[in-house]
């Protein structure tokens, strides 16, 4: 296990009451934490901007299914980059509403074209992608 560093900094008394008020309401124990986060993701943003880093990511797609073809599009189009997508979720919403969540691995750039793809197919309502990481340059 890394050793733990330990170090300080100067914040504007005000900055600081709005994070503590902003930590204890997302349930952080302590201000450490917090920061550690706030570290992980800014170096998650770094990972996704260099286009050929390995990255993963979910796209949710909400669709009316009656909407012609529009699931065999997204079937099809699914299908032709499989090694990309790795998992999906169906779910019913209501007699004409479906939700897909569609779990994509790979290069940044190639992630982020084909969420727009799938985001854009006509008849999709709602998409987005969701940027995370596989974890393997973060302690």
């Amino acid at each position: 296990m890394a050793e733990t560093a330990r170090f300080g900094i100067s914040i504007d008394e005000r900055l600081l009451q709005r994070f503590d008020a902003l930590i204890d309401e997302k349930g952080y124990s302590n201000r450490s934490e917090a920061i550690r986060d706030l570290i992980r993701n800014a170096l998650v943003e770094e990972e996704w901007a260099r286009a050929n880093e390995e990255t993963v990511g979910t796209v949710s797609l909400v669709y009316d299914h009656h909407t012609r073809d529009l699931s065999d599009k997204l079937t099809e189009h699914q299908h032709s980059h499989h090694k990309e997508i790795i998992s999906a979720l169906h779910v019913h919403l209501d007699e004409h509403h479906c939700l897909e969540v569609v779990v994509l691995k790979g290069k940044a750039k190639n992630i982020k074209r084909l969420a727009e793809e799938l985001i854009g197919t006509k008849g999709v309502k709602h998409g987005k992608l969701m940027t995370s990481t596989t974890g393997k340059g973060l302690i």
